[in-house]
C-alpha cells in the first residue's frame, strides 16, 4: 500500500508515525511545501523572547529523523498542486527549480493546516509588519528585533499568539500596545473572565485598545503610523499581525472534495473526506463540536495529533472514530494562566437561540492550595452546565497556579458525559502544597449542586437590573473594614458573624440580595436567613470579586493612570516614591515589608489596615499578595483612607504594592481610617432640607462611613410619628405640638410651599423620577447603620415626648454630638 501525506507538523507527522507502527511494509511519502515538517509552532514567540535560547529546540523532527525511525520518505520544498482523484495521482512541484512531476497513491492524507489572515488593509505590506506562523516568519522577526532599535511595538489581535508575542516583546524591554477588534482578549473565555487578564496585562504596563480595528498603516523611516477605525492613531517601530487564521482548503476544493463555506474540508467521523480514499486532518478540517453536536472548526494541536492517528488507523484497516473536539486550551498570559474547555457563554447563547437549549453557570474564587501553606493564590473559575440534568457544558479558569490542572479534570469529566454532581464525588490528590481537602473542582460542583437542588438561590451580576429597587434589600455581609474597597449603593452592612443577632433589622417582606467578597459568606448568610424564616433570599454568585472584574475599566491599572504619572518604568517608581516622600516629610522614611501571600480577601486588606495603624506618617509599606483582586482593592482603599499608592506591579506571580501612610506635611502619625466619619446637625424641619440630609447620610454610609445625624429644635418634627399619641403634656406643650407638623409626611418646603401645594408637587415629581420618599430614605438610613441622635434638651423645650417619636432613635445631648464631630472629617449644619 502506498500512502501520500500532504503537509507535516501536528496532523501529518502524527499520521505518518502511526501508520508506520500499524504497517511496516507500507510505502509512505510526505510532501511539505516549506523546509520544515515538524516544528513547535506554539513555542515560536518564546524563541523571539529568548526564553527558548536555541533555534534547533523548535525543530521536533527533521526529514532525516523521519527516515531513520519511521522509514518515511519526506520531500520538503515540494508543493502538491492538484489531485487526480480518478487516476489516484497528485501533481507535485519542486519549489527550488519549478519542476513538476506526478506521484500515484492508494490512500491520501491531507494535512494542509491553516494560514494567518492578512486582510487588504492599506499599507499592510510595510517592511516592519510581520505575521508569525512558521520558522521563516520567526527568523524574520527575530532578525528584525535583534538588529533594529525597537522601542515600540503594536500587536494586532489578542488571541493566543498575539498575547504570547506581546509578552515576549515586553520582556525584551519594548513598549507594547495590543489592538483587538472585540471587547476582550482571549476569545475562548467570556468577557468577565477576560477582564481579569485585562487588569493583569495593564499592570505589566501593556496598553489594551479594545473594540477597535486597523483602518490603515502608513510606513515612514522605520516607523509605522497605525490609524484605527476610531481615528485614534498609534506609532510603532514594529507591528505583529495576529488576527486569526483561515484553513488551507484550496487543494481539496479544486479537486472537487466537499468543503464548507469557510473553505474547511468536510470529513466524517473516520476523518474520511467525500472521497473514500482521501483523508484529512488538522486545522483545515470541519469537525464535530463535542458539547453541542454541531459542525465547527477548532484549530488546536492536540486534536490535530489525535486526528492524524485516527486517519492512519482507519487506513490500516481498523475501525476508529473521532468523537469530536471540546476545545480544551491553556495559555500563559504574562504571569497568569488562562485555561478553558467546552463551550463558553457566547457559544451557548447562540446555540440557545437556534436550538432552544438552556444553560446556567456559577463563579467561584478558591485558592490553588491550602491557604495556610505559603504562596497560595486565587483561581477564578466559571462553570457552565445544564439546568435540566446538571451536565457540564464548559469551564473557564484564570489564575497563577494550578489553573490548567483543574480544567483538565473537568475536561475529563465532560469527555465521559459527566455532571456537576460527579464533580462533588471526585477524589483528587491532596496535600497542602498542591491542593485543598475540598479541591476547587469539588467546590465548583458543590456550588452548582446547591443551585440545582434549590438549596440556595443565586443571582448573577447581569441580572441585578431586572429587579425593582423598592422590592429588595441589598445585604453586605463583609466586615466593616472591607467596605473601603467599595460596596453597593444603599446596601445594608451586617457582618456575617453579627447576622444572627441583627437579622430583625431586615425587612422580611422584601427580597434579600446578599453579597460578600467571593460568595462563600453570602452562601452561609443565605442559609442562615432561610432557616430564620426569610422567604426570598438570593446570593450574588462570585461576590464582589466577580463584580469588580466586570466593572474593570481597561487601562485604569496602567501605572501612569494609577499614579498620575507618565513614568512607565515601574522598576524605578519605588525609588521615586521614596525620594518624593522625603521631600514632603521632614522625618526619616522607614520601609516595612508585609507578606500577605496566600491570604484571600479580606485578609490582605485587613493586614494592611492593621500595619498602617502602627506606622509613622510618611513611612512606606511594601505589600506582597497573591490574591489578584487585591490590586483593585488596594487602589480603592488608598483613595478612601487618605493613604498614597506609590507603586503597583506584578512580580513572580504576585501583586506587589508600595503604600505610603498619609500625605500631610506635618508628619503627624494618624491611624488609617481616623476622622473619616460624617456628622450633621439637622436643625431645619423643612422637607427639602431634611431630604438632602438623609441623601447625604445614606451616600456616606454606602461608602462605609460611620454617620451621626443630630436632630435638634425644628428638625425633631421629621422624627415624629404621623398619628396622634396620647401623652401627658402642659398647655404650652400641647400648643407647640398642635402648631408643628407631625412627622415626615407633613413637612413643608423651604421655598414655594404654596400652602402645602409645593410639597404635594415635589412628592409627585419624586415619584415620577423614582426618587425615594423621605420616609423610605429614613428607613434606609437606619438599616445602613446611620446613628440618628435626638437632642433631649430640644425635646424638653419643644414639649416633644419620647413616645411621640419613631423607633430606632438614640437620645443624647451636645456631648454626644461633639464626640461624633471629633471623629468626623466633615460636619454639616442643615
Amino acid at each position: 500500500m502506498k500512502v501520500l501525506i500532504v503537509g507535516g507538523v501536528a496532523g501529518g507527522a502524527s499520521a505518518a508515525a502511526r501508520l508506520r507502527r500499524n504497517d511496516e511494509k507500507a510505502e509512505i511519502i510526505m510532501f511539505e511545501r516549506g523546509e520544515y515538517i515538524s516544528f513547535a509552532n506554539c513555542g515560536l514567540p518564546y524563541y523571539i523572547g529568548n526564553v527558548i535560547e536555541e533555534r534547533d529546540e523548535l525543530l521536533l523532527k527533521t526529514p532525516e529523523d523521519m527516515k531513520a525511525r519511521f522509514n518515511v520518505d519526506v520531500k520538503v520544498k515540494s508543493e502538491v498542486l492538484s489531485i487526480d482523484r480518478e487516476n489516484k495521482k497528485v501533481s507535485v512541484k519542486k519549489v527550488d527549480n519549478g519542476e513538476v512531476y506526478e506521484e500515484s497513491y492508494d490512500k491520501l492524507i491531507l494535512s494542509p493546516g491553516s494560514s494567518p489572515l492578512k486582510p487588504p488593509i492599506p499599507g499592510i505590506d510595510a517592511p516592519n509588519i510581520f505575521t508569525i506562523w512558521n520558522i521563516p516568519d520567526t527568523d524574520a522577526i527575530k532578525d528584525y528585533v535583534d538588529n533594529k532599535k525597537i522601542k515600540k511595538a503594536a500587536v494586532i489581535g489578542g488571541g493566543f499568539i498575539g498575547i504570547e508575542m506581546a509578552e515576549n516583546l515586553h520582556d525584551l524591554g519594548i513598549e507594547v500596545t495590543i489592538v483587538e477588534l472585540a471587547d476582550q482578549i482571549m476569545a475562548p473565555i467570556d468577557f468577565e473572565m477576560a477582564q481579569i487578564l485585562h487588569q493583569h496585562v495593564n499592570m505589566k504596563n501593556v496598553e489594551l485598545v479594545l473594540n477597535d480595528g486597523v483602518k490603515s498603516f502608513d510606513y515612514k523611516d522605520g516607523t509605522t503610523l497605525i490609524t484605527l477605525n476610531s481615528e485614534k492613531t498609534l506609532d510603532a517601530d514594529m507591528v505583529i499581525l495576529s488576527i486569526g487564521v483561515r484553513p488551507n482548503g484550496e487543494l481539496a476544493e479544486s479537486s472537487g472534495l466537499k468543503t464548507n463555506k469557510r473553505g474547511g474540508i468536510v470529513v466524517d467521523k473516520h476523518m474520511r473526506t467525500s472521497d473514500e480514499d482521501i483523508y484529512a486532518v488538522g486545522d483545515a478540517v470541519e469537525i464535530n463540536d463535542f458539547i453541542n453536536n454541531i459542525e465547527t472548526m477548532i484549530p488546536l494541536a492536540g486534536p490535530a495529533n489525535k486526528q492524524g492517528r485516527i486517519a492512519a488507523d482507519n487506513i490500516a484497516g481498523k475501525d476508529v472514530v473521532y468523537k469530536g473536539t471540546q476545545g480544551t486550551s491553556v495559555a500563559k498570559v504574562f504571569d497568569m494562566t488562562v485555561s478553558a474547555t467546552g463551550s463558553n457563554e457566547k457559544i451557548l447563547k447562540k446555540i440557545g437561540k437556534e436550538f432552544g437549549r438552556d444553560y446556567q453557570y456559577i463563579y467561584i474564587h478558591p485558592n490553588n492550595h491550602a491557604e495556610y501553606y505559603p504562596d497560595a493564590s486565587k483561581i477564578n473559575m466559571k462553570l457552565l452546565f445544564s439546568p435540566v440534568d446538571g451536565k457540564i457544558l464548559g469551564a473557564q479558569a484564570v489564575g497563577f497556579e494550578g489553573v490548567e490542572k483543574r480544567i483538565d479534570v473537568i475536561a475529563t469529566v465532560i469527555r465521559f458525559g459527566g455532571t456537576v454532581y460527579d464533580l462533588t464525588e471526585l477524589e483528587l490528590a491532596y496535600a497542602p502544597p498542591f491542593g485543598s481537602a475540598k479541591d476547587p473542582v469539588n467546590m465548583a460542583g458543590f456550588v452548582a449542586e446547591n443551585f440545582l437542588k434549590g438549596t440556595v438561590d443565586m443571582v448573577h451580576w447581569n441580572e441585578l437590573g431586572q429587579y425593582d429597587e423598592k422590592d429588595y434589600v441589598v445585604l453586605d455581609v463583609r466586615k466593616k473594614e472591607e467596605l473601603e474597597t467599595g460596596c453597593f449603593q444603599n446596601s445594608v452592612n451586617i457582618p456575617l458573624d453579627s447576622l444572627r443577632d441583627r437579622a430583625d433589622e431586615l425587612d422580611r417582606d422584601k427580597m434579600i440580595l446578599i453579597y460578600c467578597a467571593v460568595g462563600t459568606r453570602g452562601y452561609i448568610a443565605a442559609r442562615m436567613l432561610q432557616q430564620m424564616g426569610f422567604g426570598n433570599v438570593k446570593n450574588l454568585s462570585g461576590g464582589m470579586t466577580t463584580l469588580n472584574s466586570i466593572n474593570y475599566m481597561p487601562n485604569s491599572m496602567l501605572l501612569k493612570n494609577i499614579l498620575g504619572t507618565n513614568n512607565n518604568n515601574s522598576n524605578n517608581s519605588e525609588d521615586n516614591g521614596g525620594n518624593e516622600m522625603k521631600r514632603v516629610n521632614s522625618i526619616d522614611v522607614e520601609k516595612i515589608s508585609l507578606n500577605c501571600s496566600g491570604l484571600q480577601c479580606p485578609g490582605p486588606i485587613m493586614k494592611v489596615f492593621e500595619t498602617i495603624k502602627t506606622m509613622n506618617h510618611g513611612d512606606l509599606v511594601e505589600v506582597t499578595a497573591t490574591d489578584m483582586g487585591f490590586a483593585a482593592d488596594i487602589s480603592e482603599w488608598c483613595k478612601r483612607t487618605g493613604n498614597t499608592l506609590v507603586d503597583i506591579k506584578t512580580e513572580n506571580k504576585s501583586i506587589v504594592t508600595t503604600i505610603m501612610k498619609g500625605l500631610k506635611e506635618d508628619g503627624h502619625a494618624e491611624e488609617a481610617g481616623e476622622r473619616t466619619d460624617k456628622s450633621m446637625v439637622i436643625f431645619s424641619g423643612e422637607l427639602d432640607k431634611v431630604i438632602a440630609g438623609f441623601i447625604i447620610a445614606n451616600g456616606a454610609a454606602a461608602m462605609g462611613r460611620d454617620v451621626t445625624m443630630f436632630f435638634t429644635f425644628w428638625g425633631l418634627n421629621a422624627l415624629r410619628k404621623p398619628e396622634n399619641v396620647p401623652v401627658k403634656k402642659t398647655f404650652v406643650e400641647k400648643m407647640f405640638g398642635f402648631m408643628m407638623p407631625r412627622g415626615a409626611g407633613k413637612l413643608k418646603l423651604s421655598n414655594m410651599n404654596m400652602a402645602g401645594m409645593g410639597s404635594v408637587m415635589m412628592k409627585s415629581i419624586m415619584k415620577q423620577k423614582n426618587v425615594d420618599t423621605l420616609e423610605t430614605l429614613m428607613e434606609t438610613a437606619k438599616r445602613s447603620g446611620v446613628k440618628i441622635v435626638v437632642c433631649t434638651m430640644s425635646m424638653d423645650v419643644m414639649g416633644i415626648k419620647k413616645e411621640e417619636l419613631i423607633d430606632g432613635l438614640e437620645y443624647g445631648g451636645v456631648a454626644s454630638f461633639l464626640a461624633a464631630s471629633e471623629r468626623s472629617d466633615a460636619t454639616l449644619f442643615i
